[in-house]
């Protein structure tokens, strides 16, 4: 995609609500979206500009452009200029295609119908036609038309909940809040349509997480931030309406600043096609420079003898026959560099793209979805990948989390023993656990340990505490279309994964409000009043609700990473946790991801005092977050345990052995995500890129500038800066870990080589949370600074940028929309195809165009040096030792020839014979033979081969009758006129036409005559018939 950059540099944004005079003074762009890159007009001179920039290209229009100087010449330019303008069409129809293909998506998107407050109406708007300052209404299940400060909403408090799977991949759901004083406007209209709030704010950027501004509202100034935007690209979800006001529009939209700009993808073979083609031209000119001094010194010493039959223009002497001899050659040289060569290459790519289109093994039945090779010039490409860059979510991973197994009260549950205690393996056919008796479980929820439901239903309190904890400690939004029906919203997979797994042992979590939680346990309905939520973050690391039961009882339920959790348990606590820590340690060794439970009694009075400090925090304008962090590790301490889960994020099939593969083959891959920082480790260690045997793992988590790079020079690696970056030896293997702010800091101009230099001497790097655009950042410094081929591989819109930024996009048509595929050059369904479509389709079609090319140069040379060897023996005259009859039959032999041995192969190996022979690997017996069989087929390959041969056939004849040349017209005197007797010489004026030798290429020149001498042996008076008549028809040329 691209995006118009404003005229101006933008430094503040300023607008005013329902005030489209004030808001377009401004001159802000509008809603539109434009990602194509020609219009009708600037098609054809784009287009033309974008191809003659391949150099051979441009050699043959300035080939086309000799052949029209008739000294130089006698070739009409049209032999140039059909196939030029053949190649130069399919490209161009090519591109048309694709760029009609983004004129219609632009189209449809900015034809969307949104609601806009128009003087004091709500009027269906095309999204195009939005302005900056438009108060739009949005409802559930529609997409967000603009960046938008959201003023109200349907839910309580002001919520709305949003999917932000184009913008970060995640399919969880975020919370956003508007404004108090904006959320009191509700869905009056016409309280909307009087609002004038001023928002000032910082300009049009890239930063997904961040908004600065400040809104202005009847002399009151409130502060804005993230929480209070929705984004472009988002979609409103579990939300009745909302209503927003447009902060920016189109391309200063935070999705179009972060999507990155579309090139001309060309590979290194083009590269290298280019620089031979450099090379050939200081080639050619030397052997035309070398053949031009040849004709120089010739036409000194022995041209005066052969002015009888190659009479001079008057003017032309030695030195000027050179230089018209110089252009000559290039024309008969031009073979050195044939335009076939570019035609046969894109033959060949398209061939192979076939190839990878219809390749069985690359197909994913489950969803009917082939592998498809989007482009057809980039497939040699594939077997010099030496960087991948992948998404996490959906593109390694199902993006689907179950409850595997967990430890309450020090037991382990999940795990299956036989009767002499040993460990059974759990497959398909394992006897699953039957949730019956519970009404309202999730049917497609699997577990095998019956011993925990057993341990549930006897009333166990620690087991009921366990699942009552993960019924009430999160953010998820329940959904219940039908009775008994419900479906979870998650901010995150492994939470709706918690509560699946507690709602199937008989604590249902059913409801929720800003106030109250609503539970079903063990076929009981209780409601939980909800006092406060001390939420996740990446500092903090764990996640605290804080209910009071129906009874009065005040409880803090926690649950968090063992390390955060396990510094603030109780004493009493450490005989269980150090069982505890046993079953974390077994299943973090199976890659699963662990969390630990923990609670607290409070008591009334604590809690008074507790609520009337928090609502000040929260309320602060200056230091909020710190001072909630201190009332948060205030109240979170003296925690007691009560267990850990594990849950596994279900990784693709084949993704540890694909990525083990491509290890063996030097491919190393990096890991980009969206996602929180433990979720990725746990991926890296599921995919075996992390492994404990590593000798260190650097984790980069740092705040500032200085911090990032104190972090990133560690010990040895850190070296002096180079223009580019080699590959340093070193000992042992070594991850990195990055998370997306220090990324920041690292990616500035200061640090990249800093990161760049300690990330390629680390075995594994994973960068986790970080935006599309520093995705594409990364791709883009690997690319200046390691001079190697990279590919990335994505499943969603967020990977659109860094798919467009690698050498080869690949995209997965998974579960988040078909962004990432319409983007890319390549698309399959499943991870594990990128093995075959690098290891086997990339080296094959690389070593098939090596070899073709290789053969093609050889074969051109060959035939171009034989001519630069004649030119000794015929006087430097610029004639063709095998003319065009010779080269023509030599093609058709090798064009049938090839035909032949095709039907001959084809039909050995559907014989009898082979498939008696060999009866599983040939099947389709008789099938070639019963096709050829058919009078069809061969009446249909005669009358193409007609049709194909008739064109040329008749064009060769009508040039001989409409323009033929000084031997057709001697022939056909020869043909109606007797010999005359031969007649004393009389002298004669040598002036005539200088014809390039290249005239005679079409028919038998004089070659012979020349260089035998023969005729210089004879006397003066005995002139034969033939000569007589050459001079005879040359006089009446010249009278004419």
């Amino acid at each position: 995609m691209s995006c118009s950059p404003s005229s101006f540099t933008e430094e503040e944004r300023h607008l005013r609500a329902n005030d489209r005079p004030f808001n377009l003074s401004y001159h802000y762009a509008n809603n539109a979206i434009k990602t194509s890159k020609y219009n009708i007009f600037t098609f054809l001179p784009l287009n033309l500009f974008e191809q003659f920039r391949r150099l051979a290209n441009a050699y043959f229009l300035f080939l086309m452009m000799l052949q029209v100087i008739p000294q130089v010449s006698s070739l009409s330019w049209f032999t140039t200029a059909v196939p030029l303008i053949l190649v130069l069409s399919i490209t161009a129809v090519k591109d048309a295609s694709d760029d009609i293909n983004r004129h219609k998506s632009d189209k449809q998107v900015n034809n969307r119908r949104v609601d806009v407050l128009i003087d004091g109406q709500l009027k269906k708007e095309k999204w195009m036609n939005v302005q900056v300052g438009d108060i739009i209404k949005l409802e559930n299940n529609e997409f967000v038309t603009a960046d938008l400060l959201l003023l109200s909403s349907s839910e309580p408090l002001n919520l709305v909940y949003v999917e932000t799977a184009e913008l970060d991949g995640e399919t969880n759901l975020k919370v956003k809040q508007a404004l108090t004083v904006t959320g009191e406007l509700g869905d009056n209209i016409d309280v909307l349509a009087s609002f004038n709030g001023e928002v000032r704010g910082e300009p049009p950027n890239n930063r997904l997480d961040k908004f600065k501004g400040i809104l202005s509202l009847d002399g009151q100034t409130y502060a804005l931030d993230n929480d209070k935007v929705l984004l472009r690209g988002c979609t409103l979800r579990n939300t009745e309406w909302c209503f927003g006001l447009v902060i920016f529009g189109g391309p200063d939209t935070k999705l179009m600043q972060n999507s990155g700009k579309t090139t001309f993808k060309r590979t290194s073979i083009d590269h290298l096609m280019n620089v031979l083609v450099l090379c050939i031209f200081g080639f050619l000119a030397s052997m035309c420079t070398v053949l031009a001094i040849g004709n120089a010194i010739w036409e000194y010493k022995e041209g005066t003898a052969f002015t009888a039959f190659l009479p001079r223009e008057p003017g032309v002497d030695s030195g000027l026959s050179s230089f018209l001899t110089f252009w000559s050659y290039v024309i008969v040289l031009n073979t050195v560099v044939p335009i076939s060569l570019y035609v046969s290459v894109e033959i060949i790519r398209l061939g192979n793209s076939f190839f990878i289109d219809w390749d069985r093994k690359m197909y994913y039945p489950k969803s009917d979805t082939p592998a498809q090779a989007r482009t057809t010039t980039l497939n040699e490409e594939l077997g010099q990948i030496k960087y991948i860059f992948s998404d996490k979510t959906g593109t390694l991973t199902q993006n689907i989390m179950t409850f595997n197994k967990c430890s309450i009260n020090g037991k382990a549950y999940g795990e299956l023993f036989d009767f002499a205690g040993n460990r059974v393996e759990i497959t398909e056919k394992t006897e699953k656990v039957d949730f019956s008796w519970n009404r309202l479980a999730d049917p497609k929820f699997d577990f095998h340990d019956h011993s925990l439901v057993e341990t549930v239903k006897e009333g166990n309190l620690e087991a009921q505490n366990f699942f009552r904890l993960l019924a009430l400690c999160h953010t998820v939004m329940p959904e219940e279309k039908k009775e008994g029906e419900l479906f979870y919203q998650a901010q995150s997979p492994d939470e709706g994964a918690l509560v699946t797994a507690a709602r199937n042992f008989g604590f249902v979590f059913r409801q929720r409000t800003p106030e109250t939680i609503t539970v079903v346990e063990m076929g009981r309905q209780v409601v939980y009043e909800l006092l406060a939520v001390l939420d996740f973050n990446n500092v903090r690391k764990r996640m605290s609700v804080i209910v009071r039961s129906p009874e009065g009882k005040l409880t803090l339920f926690c649950k968090g990473a063992d390390t955060i959790i396990y510094e603030r348990l109780h004493s009493s606590c450490n005989k269980l946790k150090d069982v505890t820590t046993e079953h974390l340690n077994e299943y973090a060794g199976e890659g699963l991801r662990t969390l630990v439970l923990a609670y607290k009694d409070l008591d009334e009075s604590y809690m008074e005092g507790f609520k009337r400090r928090h609502h000040e925090a929260s309320t602060a304008m200056d230091g909020r977050e710190e001072r909630l962090d201190e009332l948060y590790e205030e109240i979170e301490k003296d925690l007691m345990l009560l267990g850990a889960t594990a849950v596994e994020d279900k990784l693709q099939d084949g993704v540890p052995q694909t990525i083990e593969q491509l290890a063996k083959a030097d491919i190393k891959i990096w890991v980009l995500t969206g996602d929180k920082q433990e979720t990725a480790e746990n991926i890296g260690y599921s995919c075996n890129m992390l492994r404990e045997n590593m000798k260190d793992i650097f984790i980069v988590a740092a705040n500032t500038a200085e911090e990032v790079k104190v972090e990133l020079r560690v010990g040895l690696f850190w070296l002096e800066k180079t223009e580019t970056v080699q590959d340093e030896k070193v000992d042992g293997d070594y991850g990195l870990i990055i998370n997306g702010h220090s990324l920041a800091f690292a990616l500035e101009k200061d640090l990249q080589l800093e990161l760049l230099r300690t990330a390629c001497m680390c075995q594994t790097v994973i960068c986790c949370r970080v935006t599309p655009l520093q995705k594409a950042q990364v791709v883009q410094l690997v690319k200046k600074y390691k001079q190697a081929v990279t590919l990335a591989i994505g499943d969603g819109a967020n990977d659109v940028s860094m798919i467009k930024a690698a050498h080869i996009g690949v995209g997965i048509s998974g579960q988040e929309g078909m962004q990432a595929v319409l983007s890319s050059d390549y698309s399959f369904a499943q991870f594990r195809y990128l093995q075959r479509l690098l290891l086997v389709h990339g080296r094959w079609s690389y070593l098939r165009m090596c070899k073709f090319l290789r053969y093609f140069f050889y074969k051109n040379f060959t035939f171009t040096f034989v001519h630069f060897w004649y030119a000794f023996f015929c006087g430097f005259s610029a004639q063709l030792c095998l003319d065009t009859h010779y080269w023509t039959a030599v093609n058709q032999f090798f064009i049938w020839g090839s035909l032949a041995a095709y039907f001959a192969v084809t039909f050995t190996m559907y014989s009898n014979g082979m498939f008696f022979i060999f009866t599983s690997a040939f099947p389709f017996i008789g099938t070639a033979r019963n096709s050829l069989n058919q009078p069809n087929i061969w009446l249909t390959i005669f009358l193409t081969s007609l049709l194909c041969i008739l064109p040329v056939v008749a064009f060769r004849f009508i040039v001989i009758l409409l323009r033929p040349t000084i031997n057709d017209k001697v022939r056909y005197k020869m043909r109606k006129e007797a010999l005359p007797a031969p007649a004393p010489r009389k002298p004669a004026r040598r002036i005539s036409t200088r014809r390039s030798g290249y005239a005679f290429s079409h028919a038998q020149g004089y070659g012979d005559l020349v260089t035998s001498r023969k005729f210089l042996l004879r006397p003066l008076k005995s002139r034969s018939a033939l000569e007589l008549s050459v001079l005879r028809v040359s006089s009446q040329e010249e009278m004419e």
